[in-house]
């Protein structure tokens, strides 16, 4: 029985994955295995998913490219990102803890994703 995949199956795997998860979500808990915790929602200018782009898997991990800024409102924080389909609905399929999480916005405010990786581990 093999121990598991080799570095290439695992870029392999991710780059395709990075064909379909093409949107960011901002979560201010652990958004589950279903990506349906904590999303945040409201505000003014009203918080949405972010579209998003990879740069090539290497070593079992993919980073996204660039930085995210969301739209964050008043009285939410910032933990976790998760990785979407579709800029509303969709499939989800995975997420990511922020090494820089923000308890509460005491005001209506930006968060701004300076990195994030997909990882198989």
């Amino acid at each position: 029985m093999p121990d598991g995949f080799s570095a290439s199956g695992k870029n392999v795997m991710l780059d395709h994955i990075g064909t379909l998860a093409v949107f960011m979500s901002l979560h201010d808990a652990d958004p589950g295995a279903a990506g349906t915790t904590a999303e945040l929602s409201g505000g003014s200018p009203a918080y949405a998913r972010k579209a998003i782009t990879y740069a090539a898997a290497s070593a079992g991990s993919k980073a996204v490219s660039g930085t995210v800024t969301f739209d964050v409102p008043a009285a939410r924080g910032a933990t976790h990102v998760g990785f979407w389909s579709a800029i509303t609905g969709g499939t989800f399929y995975g997420s990511d803890a922020l090494t820089n999480p923000e308890a509460v916005f005491s005001s209506q405010g930006q968060y701004v994703v300076n990195t994030a990786t997909l990882a198989i581990t």
